[in-house]
């Protein structure tokens, strides 16, 4: 009995013990790759990977989840800290982790505060566009570090024309080079437990030292310094940490679109049970100890996570295992690391983003005329503007779209349907009953600041130019479990005009908190209002009764 139970057991460890010897081969490459992306040494992204599988196998709940690096991390950092270091390296790295442990501290701040129920910052089309229009850039170039051109302009209208002037002095052998490591990744990726990563940088350091590559001009990633300095806070002056603020809020956002993106999916899939919130707690951490450390900012990338999931994982496990053969590597062969060929790991890195190309994800977001404004707002926005303002203007682009939604002043007018307890909106149900004398309103949208006084106008006008008499009007607030400082001044507002009207107010699925506030308002008192936690049918049936005593 006790051997039979022991069997599934012992099954999912092998599983987990196979996916991490596999996704160690993919995550190594990957985290030095990605270095290269932030403009930053390339033990920035070892470290940051070490932060990242530490600290959310510790504290993080997606058995699937892969927290390290990610591509579009690197490229906002890389432009973040360009914009105010300009070509002043140390400086350079010194605000790189300034901005990380900010990253680390927001997200703790978020976790703390329980706001994991915001489960996405940036809308999903936005979202979808950046991710496209970063993949197409950080591809462009990567190509063009491979062929040795440099090109200083962040618009791609501009970006292009310079890559191909400079066609004559490309560096061909480079070319070939990267050209046969993506072949070689493609052909390993459909060998799903193949560390194919690993497998092409071997084959690029051997290949490297038989042709004598460096001698041609192929550039080597160099020296990989791993040793830990002691932990110290940058030193820079408040205006730079107030700009580093700043910036770290859209990493957030950024970080934790993608990361709840990864983790929600697969938790979807199978039927696991994740918490939002200590998942950010668990971020905040690993970006924390990253930036300690001089480490990237860290999230739970897509391709890593299901990466992970593909070869079997069953449990967090799996990223331990997969620590554990990266620190196995790192110190017996490290310095042979360091004579990987560059264009080797600028094919691990087009190899990882191509599949951010495909059209089919945004295609969805086309049906409808406003997510495609904002694909195509979002991708134009990166290739134009470049990856920081990209990242900007697709949040602003985000929070837009999100106050225009939520201060509008849609206001449904209610009627019962048959003979039943339910009561929908007029207008999308004609063959809804009105009742004789109370106008029924539900506003579509929580009463807050931006738009309560719109609503509740909008209600007035509806009691005034009511196609019958009016004596009572029962006002819904299902939508809004809570109420701010400006809606609860407007109710007040709202409850004297009813009043001075001589139209009786009740107020329906009024909740606790709310019924609490609005309870000691003198206006409420002086005005009469009823407010009532039952359903818009037993508030119905309170106006009535209280129309009958009257």
């Amino acid at each position: 009995m006790m051997a039979r139970a022991a069997a599934p057991l012992l099954r999912n460890r092998l599983q987990d013990l196979l996916a991490g010897l596999s996704i160690a081969g993919l995550l190594l490459p990957e985290a030095v790759a990605y270095s290269s992306i932030a403009a930053l040494p390339p033990q920035a992204g070892v470290i940051a990977l070490f932060a990242g599988l530490l600290c959310y196998g510790l504290l993080g709940t997606s058995r699937f989840a892969i927290v390290s690096a990610t591509s579009s991390s690197a490229a906002v950092l890389a432009a973040a800290t360009a914009s105010l270091a300009g070509d002043d390296p140390a400086l350079r790295l010194t605000l790189a982790v300034g901005l990380v442990l900010i990253t680390g501290l927001f997200f703790l701040l978020a976790g703390l505060l329980k706001l994991g129920g915001v489960t996405s910052f940036i809308a999903k089309p936005v979202l979808r566009g950046f991710a496209f229009g970063l993949a197409l850039t950080i591809i462009l170039k990567q190509l063009a570090g491979v062929v040795g051109v440099h090109l200083a302009d962040n618009n791609l209208i501009r970006f292009l024309p310079q890559l191909f002037e400079q066609l004559p002095h490309w560096n061909w052998l480079a070319a070939v080079v990267a050209a046969s490591a993506l072949a070689l990744l493609c052909v390993f990726a459909r060998l799903r437990r193949l560390p194919g990563g690993l497998l092409v940088v071997v084959l690029g350091i051997a290949a490297g030292q038989w042709l004598d590559l460096q001698a041609h001009g192929v550039a080597l990633i160099g020296v990989i310094d791993l040793r830990l300095e002691i932990v110290h806070l940058p030193v820079l002056p408040f205006s730079d940490w107030l700009r580093l603020g700043e910036l770290a809020f859209a990493m957030v956002m950024i970080l934790y679109a993608e990361s709840y993106g990864s983790i929600s999916s697969f938790a979807l899939k199978h039927g696991d049970r994740v918490s939002s919130n200590r998942d950010l707690l668990a971020l905040g951490a690993a970006n924390l100890m990253s930036g300690l450390f001089h480490g990237m900012p860290v999230g739970a990338g897509f391709s890593a996570t299901s990466a992970n999931e593909a070869a079997g994982a069953y449990s967090r496990l799996a990223g331990g295992i997969a620590a554990l053969v990266v620190l196995l590597i790192v110190l017996t062969v490290l310095p042979l690391v360091a004579l990987t060929p560059e264009p080797v790991l600028a094919a691990i890195v087009i190899h990882a983003l191509a599949r951010g190309l495909s059209l089919q994800p945004l295609g969805r977001y086309f049906i409808w005329r406003r997510d495609r404004v904002l694909v195509i707002c979002a991708v134009s926005a990166v290739l134009v503007l470049g990856v920081l303002d990209g990242l900007l203007v697709a949040v602003a682009i985000s929070v837009v779209l999100m106050l225009r939604q939520m201060s509008s002043a849609d206001v449904q007018v209610l009627g019962r349907m048959g003979v039943g307890h339910d009561f929908v909106d007029l207008a999308h149900h004609p063959d809804a009953e009105e009742i004789t004398g109370v106008l029924i309103v539900r506003p579509g949208e929580a009463l807050f600041f931006a738009n309560a006084e719109r609503i509740l106008g909008a209600a007035l006008r509806l009691m005034r130019h009511a196609p019958l008499p009016v004596h009572t009007v029962v006002l819904s607030l299902e939508e809004s479990p809570d109420l701010d400082g400006t809606s609860i001044e407007a109710l007040e507002a709202f409850f004297v005009r009813v009043r001075v009207e001589g139209r009786r107010l009740v107020l329906a699925r009024v909740r606790h908190d709310a019924r609490m506030v609005l309870q000691g308002l003198p206006e409420a008192l002086a005005s009469g209002v009823l407010l009532s936690g039952l359903s818009v049918d037993g508030a119905v049936q309170q106006a009535l009764a209280a129309n009958a005593q009257a």
